[in-house]
């Protein structure tokens, strides 16, 4: 092949994200770098899965609209740490491509090898035996006088560049692995030369080994993410606001867009700091020693046996999330435009080591999901049940009367009992003008929901929270308040002096695009 345009370029690289997706769990099951947190694969899945959306929305036919996709899209869905390299690094290819009308083979070796510079140059402490590493060497190796060889090429020197990773990083050699971000390239690169050669996607590995496990579980903190949009400030003043908070940082960014990456042990902390930077889009915290115990679970090396029944929860926002584990819940993160997957459903109730799960999905539009993730837990010999929780803070009140101890057919009728009890009070802002139930709703304006359903607008977050309050409090005795991440503390606090009759929790970590969740009990 002498060349591809900008049509055969996407083409390629939504061939390659089909390919990656064979070896998620190949990868999951080979991370131990910085810390046991199991997702490399899915992490860098995802960056390449939104990418692909991003592709189908631009004109395919002009070189610089794919470019742009390539960059853009990588970044927006940049998940975990390989993620964020992985996007930065596509960044660099997509700059190296943007003023071209084809990809011939010497510009496909210069793409590799300035998207391999730009994905050094994002990290504050480049670390080698990672997917960095990995990235050099194939821009290095990329070479020859057709696209075909350019890839082989490229592609035998990052396969050369893997198998060294354990002699430059003694975490991989403790594990007896090769790094899972640079393995993850491999499979990139490997899916670019599969659609060249018009190669069929290959069958999926069995995976029968965690590197995990040979690790003891430690207080590794959390791993957080954030997005964020309309920053007008230098990327280098965030990276110095954020350093201090912990390792393992990442700050990158594109068209007044910065994601971050960052392994601390004060995510609120860090979040309430760059948060004064520009407007929240998205954030996520994992506890990542509870992820490492969840992968001992998956490989069957926990030191007990469990008790019978789990519980798998799905939440908005990092605080919300917090709340649900210390309820002893394994968490599924949801967004409110983007519910989860069955199967990221179901490889939650697969995670968990209990022989019977109860799944709350804590929203109608994961009902279905739910029901199908479950349906097909019991075709793999576990039992999950589906309570029908409608929103966070009936899930939260089933989940405060859930023992592990108890079965489900006990519990079920318990946290039903309890779900009954509880008023969930949503403040958020409209996305378009309507007009619902008589109530008339501006785009950007607050509106606030109890129980889902949407009863009141207003001109200040407040002054809707308030209404709410007032609307559902009859009755009720405690308000836990989560906060949004652009919400100040203070403003929350000014509400609640008003209801002296109530005990008032306020926290961090409410979902991303709300002003406050309340859950009244």
């Amino acid at each position: 092949m002498a060349s591809w345009g900008p049509e055969a370029l996407a083409e390629a690289f939504r061939y390659a994200t089909d390919w990656f997706a064979v070896y998620v769990e190949e990868l999951n099951a080979l991370n131990v770098y910085p810390v046991p947190d199991g997702d490399t694969g899915t992490n860098m899945h995802l960056t390449l899965q939104s990418t692909r959306r991003e592709l189908d929305l631009a004109d395919t036919s002009r070189m610089p609209e794919v470019a742009r996709a390539i960059a853009y899209g990588s970044l927006l869905g940049a998940r975990g740490n390989s993620g964020v390299i992985l996007s930065q690094i596509l960044r660099g290819f997509g700059e190296a491509v943007r003023e071209r009308e084809a990809l011939e083979a010497q510009a496909l070796a210069e793409a590799l090898r300035l998207g391999a510079k730009t994905g050094y140059r994002a990290v504050m402490r480049p670390v080698e035996g990672t997917i960095l590493t990995v990235a050099r060497a194939a821009g290095e190796g990329a070479r020859g006088e057709t696209l075909e060889e350019v890839l082989e090429n490229a592609l035998k020197a990052a396969r050369e560049a893997l198998e060294r990773t354990p002699e430059l990083l003694p975490v991989l050699k403790q594990a007896g692995v090769v790094d899972a971000g640079g393995a993850g390239y491999v499979r990139f690169l490997e899916g670019l030369r599969g659609y060249a050669l018009r190669l069929p996607l290959p069958e999926p590995p069995k995976v029968e080994r965690y590197a995990q496990t040979a690790f003891a579980t430690e207080a590794f903190g959390y791993c957080t993410e954030f997005l964020m949009e309309g920053v007008e400030v230098p990327i280098e003043r965030i990276r110095e606001a954020v350093a201090p908070f912990g390792d393992s940082l990442l700050v990158v960014g594109a068209e007044g867009y910065v994601k971050g990456h960052i392994h601390t042990d004060d995510p609120d902390g860090l979040l309430s700091t760059v948060a004064r930077f520009g407007r929240m889009v998205r954030t996520k915290v994992e506890d990542m020693a509870e992820q490492h115990t969840e992968i001992l679970a998956m490989a069957g090396l926990l030191d007990e046996a469990p008790p019978p029944t789990g519980l798998v929860a799905v939440a908005l926002g990092h605080g919300v999330a917090r709340a649900f584990r210390s309820l002893g819940a394994r968490v599924v993160a949801g967004e409110k435009t983007q519910n989860p997957s069955v199967e990221e459903l179901l490889s939650a109730i697969r995670s968990v080591p209990n022989p019977k799960v109860i799944l709350l999905p804590n929203n109608p539009n994961v009902f279905l999901a739910a029901e199908r993730a479950a349906a097909l837990a019991k075709e793999k010999g576990k039992e999950a049940f589906v309570l029908k929780s409608r929103t966070l803070g009936q899930g939260l009140a089933a989940a405060v009367r859930y023992t592990p101890e108890s079965l489900p057919e006990e519990l079920l009728p318990e946290m039903e009992e309890a779900m009954k009890g509880v008023a969930t009070l949503e403040v958020t802002w409209a996305s378009r003008d309507a007009e619902v139930d008589g109530l008339k709703v501006l785009k950007d304006k607050p509106i606030g929901l109890l129980d889902g359903r949407l009863v009141l607008v207003g001109e200040t977050p407040e002054e809707v929270l308030e209404g709410l309050i007032r609307l559902a409090k009859e009755g009720k005795e405690v308000l836990t308040l989560f906060l949004g991440p652009n919400t100040p503390k203070e403003k929350a606090e000014e509400v609640a002096e008003k209801f002296p009759e109530l005990v008032v929790e306020i926290l961090p970590g409410g979902p991303d695009l709300y002003a406050y969740l309340g859950v009244l009990e």
